[in-house]
C-alpha cells in the first residue's frame, strides 16, 4: 500500500512531530499521573534514523499543509515495532490512525516481517478499543512505575 499523503519525515518537520506528539498524548498526562513516554522522545534523532512517517492534511490558513500524524516504526528481526502512533485530535475522525495503521501494516509485509508489536498504557482506554477493531490481539501486561503498559500484536498473513 502507498499513500502520496504518508512520506519519511525530514529534519524540517521535527518542530511539528512534536507538536502532533503533544497535542496527542497531553491529554493523558493527568489520567495516568505521568508524561507519557513518546512526549520525551528524542524526535530529532528518531527523524534522522528514518524511523518517523508523516501524513499532511489539508492546507491551513498559511496556505501549506500540515502534519495531521505520524507513526514511529522500527523494524525488528522478526517484527515490526510500532513505537508511537499519533494524531492531532482536531483530526480524529477523519480516517488518519485508520490510514497510519494500514501503512504500518504495509510497511511490515514490504519488509518481509511476520509481525506488527505494540504497547499501550493501560489508562490509554481509547487504544483498547481501537487496536483490537484493527486485528490486534493482547498478548501481556507489564508494569513499571507509573507505567502499565498492554503489550498487543497483529499476525500478518
Amino acid at each position: 500500500m502507498t499513500d502520496e499523503r504518508i512520506r519519511p519525515a525530514v529534519a524540517a518537520d521535527v518542530p511539528e512531530v512534536k507538536a502532533v506528539i503533544d497535542a496527542a498524548f497531553r491529554p493523558y498526562i493527568a489520567r495516568i499521573g505521568a508524561v507519557p513516554a513518546p512526549m520525551g522522545a528524542d524526535h530529532a534523532a528518531n527523524v534522522a534514523a528514518g524511523t518517523v512517517f508523516v501524513v499532511r492534511g489539508p492546507a491551513g490558513a498559511a496556505g501549506t499543509a500540515r502534519v495531521t500524524g505520524l507513526v514511529v516504526v522500527e523494524p525488528r528481526e522478526d517484527h515490526l515495532w510500532l513505537d508511537v502512533v499519533a494524531v492531532r485530535p482536531d483530526a480524529h475522525g477523519t480516517g488518519t490512525g485508520r490510514l497510519l495503521l494500514e501503512f504500518a501494516e504495509a510497511r511490515a509485509r514490504a519488509l518481509g516481517l511476520p509481525e506488527i508489536r505494540l504497547c499501550t498504557h493501560a489508562m490509554m482506554w481509547e487504544n483498547q478499543r481501537i487496536y483490537p477493531k484493527f486485528g490486534y490481539e493482547v498478548v501481556g501486561r507489564e508494569v513499571s512505575g507509573p507505567h502499565d503498559r498492554i503489550h498487543y500484536r497483529k499476525r500478518l498473513g
